[in-house]
């Protein structure tokens, strides 16, 4: 009997939360729609399925094709394919699992009566919620560390690319303008409001991975141009470290995706995150963006940076921490009997779903935080040495060069030339 009013209550409880939402929905279909309101809610308002589909997208995409190709010149082609699938069906698979572990925490509090309608539930939150404040800690340290380099890498990779485009200006002056331009982020309010560039920027995306697919079958490859596969160790963990960062993503758009989770943080931290006033929030989010400009600025080394916090934050931020949450929370029997979904059949449900957990972690620890941290540690630091911080203008084609080739082709000519290219 105690086990049949136990369960009354608590589908008693799940109805009212979902009646309290069917109330909340058409209080918000009560308003007046006029065009203004109409036209506000299409670019401005989101956080639909149909949103959130498209800002996963504008993201993801963009990062495979910023990564890929730098990706698979240091592991080859065969490797590239293989570690672009397998890492592909890891990055889903741990994507799954924090979905579950949100809708895990947001029903348990649900249940307690806490509203969320002005509240953005970050991912600490869910591990303190879930598993105490020692996880909470350890959640936030790599996850802000991770954000805050991530939104680094936006601002280094938009200053690359417009500079390929337009060469007038060097990559650092690019920088200077593109972080001024991605410091307006702190004017938007919340993840929702960026319905129309999260579509814009998945077709503007789209457009550019067809044109280059378009281009390469009408124009074939260069004369003379050779394949060849990884030279050194090093550059292939490096390579390999670069598709799990490319997988741990879940432009302009990117860095407020990457930036905006730092806004929230930042601002619980001070006590504004429930603040109206969108003038007072953008400026106390200040400190957050003009270090990760002045980090762009230090460091512009797009490759390198990539496979460091592939492999130091996102093997773990993305892999390692959500694996083992998952398995954790749900550790005992009481608490998978009551979860609010349960694993699917094809992975075995429980069993199935805790080995490839253990899988995850120990493929991770192993091959990604391991050997791709020591890689990429060694590439990052030989990168410095090369260029050195505040390079002007990261492996761009010397000037100098260029000269000395078109001068007359005296043995003293000749030797300044070989001279300069030894030295680059």
């Amino acid at each position: 009997m105690a086990a049949v009013n136990g369960s009354s209550d608590k589908e008693k409880e799940v109805e009212s939360v979902i009646i309290g939402s069917y109330i909340e929905m058409e209080k918000d279909e009560a308003k007046p729609n006029s065009f203004k309101t109409a036209l506000s809610n299409l670019l401005w308002h989101g956080g639909s399925t149909y949103d959130a589909w498209f800002s996963c997208a504008s993201n993801q995409v963009a990062q495979v094709l910023l990564t890929l190709p730098y990706s698979f010149s240091q592991l080859g082609m065969l490797s590239g394919i293989i570690f672009q699938v397998f890492y592909g069906i890891l990055g889903s698979w741990t994507a799954y699992l924090i979905s579950i572990l949100y809708v895990e925490y947001r029903t348990r509090k649900e249940r307690e009566k806490v509203d969320f309608r002005n509240h953005v539930i970050q991912w600490f939150e869910v591990l303190d919620g879930l598993l105490g404040k020692h996880w909470r800690n350890v959640g936030l340290a790599f996850n802000c560390t991770f954000l805050l380099f991530g939104s680094v890498i936006q601002l280094i990779a938009c200053a690359s690319n417009i500079y390929y485009i337009n060469d007038n200006l060097d990559k650092r002056t690019w920088t200077y303008i593109f972080g001024a331009c991605c410091a307006t982020t702190v004017f938007i309010p919340s993840f929702h409001n960026y319905r129309i560039w999260s579509f814009v920027g998945l077709v503007m995306t789209t457009y550019t991975a067809w044109y280059l697919t378009i281009a390469s079958i009408l124009h074939g490859q260069v004369e003379g141009v050779k394949h060849s596969g990884p030279t050194k160790l090093v550059l292939y963990f490096t390579g390999a470290t670069n598709i799990l960062y490319t997988f741990g993503g879940h432009a302009f758009i990117t860095f407020g995706f990457a930036c905006t989770p730092l806004y929230f943080v930042w601002e619980k931290a001070i006590g504004l995150h429930d603040c109206k006033s969108l003038c007072k929030r953008a400026a106390a989010r200040l400190p957050v963006v003009i270090p990760i400009w002045f980090l762009a600025i230090i460091f512009p080394f797009f490759g390198p940076i990539n496979s460091a916090v592939g492999s130091l934050l996102v093997s773990f931020t993305v892999y390692i921490i959500p694996a083992l949450a998952h398995m954790f929370t749900f550790r005992s029997a009481a608490a998978r009997e009551n979860a609010v979904e349960q694993p699917p059949k094809f992975v075995g449900r429980w069993a199935g779903t805790f080995a490839f957990n253990i899988f995850v972690v120990g493929w991770v620890f192993v091959v990604g935080f391991g050997f791709g941290g020591w890689a990429s540690m060694i590439n990052f630091v030989h990168q410095i040495d090369t260029f050195g911080l505040f390079t002007k203008c990261y492996q761009c084609p010397s000037p100098k060069v260029v000269n000395a080739t078109a001068l007359s082709p005296s043995p003293a000519n000749i030797n300044h030339t070989h001279h300069l290219v030894h030295r680059l």
